[in-house]
């Protein structure tokens, strides 16, 4: 067993305990509040003049996919020679060994969602998973995650470069709109012959993921910058009556008052980079604040490698300097995340019973001088500085 003792406890709840203490017990949460009495076999973590929080969650990298420090040989998230690839599952492309992994536990990020690229109109399956392991399969929260779809400049213009579809928004929607209505056709096929024994159903690794997304059983996870095309992503969502979550979000803020009333959640960034192509041109820290403060639950993202992933803290600070309120930039990277991706009832919040991911900070967090003392994941110290 394990006790934190004497800390500032954010929980994510609402709730903060002054010089609280934090029980944890077979890599599970077991007591968090005050006034809570430690047993005695239990291993003592003075956590006095620190802050306590649930390990940081980024919801939206490619950590693992695009590997640090291997140069292309690392280039694992695109599959850029055909645009409709819903078959594809990130898990295959994972490097555990990526360096990034111990940045992100260094940097107090215990738990991220990750994926292919947005080369393609579909470009396969996420995966959630924690930051510390050696096997992919014993790291993951939540496989798949998602089904990444992407809208803008990047698949019309690697397949438009290759002489292909698409090679225009139009284009873009058009495919997606087609594998969809093909995943309809079958479906009805499928469901038809698991009723008559004489009818022969031949399996399609693709056509079964896209069901699954008609069966709400797998969220779109759109790429999409520009206003208009987070619009044409929610179109074809209500189209097809399925669940999304907008990527990017970039030109979010402009139409905050649409996502809001539509319920749409949206993960927001990378920010804190440049305007390197047209449809980032009203890139701004704005956005999550904005779209916060109208009611759309907002997760905010490094898109790792674009930003390194460690730096997801500091991303969030950002966003309070520009006007999001410190309890929601802290949603943003803890409960708001975890709920997005579908994993509040493991993470996200220290609460009884939840996953045991636990970072002490010398600081609090949204300092930019203040860093992780001591992070513990799955019940595990596995970084103390």
């Amino acid at each position: 067993m394990l006790a934190i003792t004497n800390g500032k406890i954010y929980t994510m709840t609402g709730k903060v305990f002054d010089k609280g203490t934090l029980l944890i017990k077979e890599g599970k949460i077991l007591e968090v509040g005050q006034e809570i009495a430690i047993p005695q076999d239990a291993k003592v973590v003075d956590a006095g003049g620190k802050y306590v929080f649930p390990g940081f969650i980024d919801a939206h990298s490619h950590i693992g996919i695009f590997e640090e420090a291997v140069g292309e040989i690392g280039e694992e998230g695109n599959e850029w020679t055909e645009p409709v690839t819903p078959q594809l599952r990130a898990i295959d492309a994972i490097n555990p060994a990526d360096k990034a992994f111990e940045d992100a536990v260094m940097g107090g990020i215990t738990c991220v969602f990750t994926g292919p690229g947005s080369a393609n109109v579909i470009g396969g399956q996420s995966v959630v998973m924690k930051t510390y392991g050696k096997i992919i399969d014993h790291m993951v929260v939540k496989e798949p995650a998602g089904l990444k779809v992407a809208f803008g400049e990047n698949p019309k213009r690697v397949y438009g470069d290759q002489k292909k579809m698409p090679a225009t928004r139009m284009g873009t929607a058009a495919l997606l709109r087609e594998a969809l209505v093909e995943a309809q056709n079958y479906k009805a096929k499928r469901e038809k012959s698991l009723k008559d024994p004489d009818e022969i159903h031949e399996r399609d690794l693709g056509m079964d993921v896209l069901c699954d997304v008609l069966d709400k059983k797998l969220p779109l996870r759109a790429h999409a910058h520009r206003a208009d095309d987070i619009m044409t992503a929610i179109r074809i969502a209500k189209e097809f009556d399925l669940d999304i979550v907008i990527e990017h979000c970039t030109e979010g803020h402009l139409i905050a008052d649409e996502l809001a009333e539509l319920g749409i959640s949206a993960v927001v960034g990378p920010s804190l980079s440049n305007r390197s192509k047209v449809e980032l041109k009203n890139l701004s820290f704005i956005t999550p604040g904005v779209l916060a403060q109208k009611g759309v639950k907002v997760a905010i993202m490094t898109d790792h490698p674009v930003i390194p992933i460690q730096y997801l803290p500091v991303c969030a600070a950002l966003a309070v300097r520009e006007g999001m309120k410190e309890e929601d930039a802290l949603a943003a990277i803890t409960i708001n995340a975890a709920e997005i991706l579908g994993i509040s009832d493991r993470v996200g919040s220290l609460e009884k019973g939840k996953d045991a991911d636990v970072v002490i900070w010398n600081g609090h967090p949204l300092d930019i001088k203040s860093k992780p003392s001591c992070v513990i994941i799955n019940g595990e110290i596995v970084y103390k500085s």
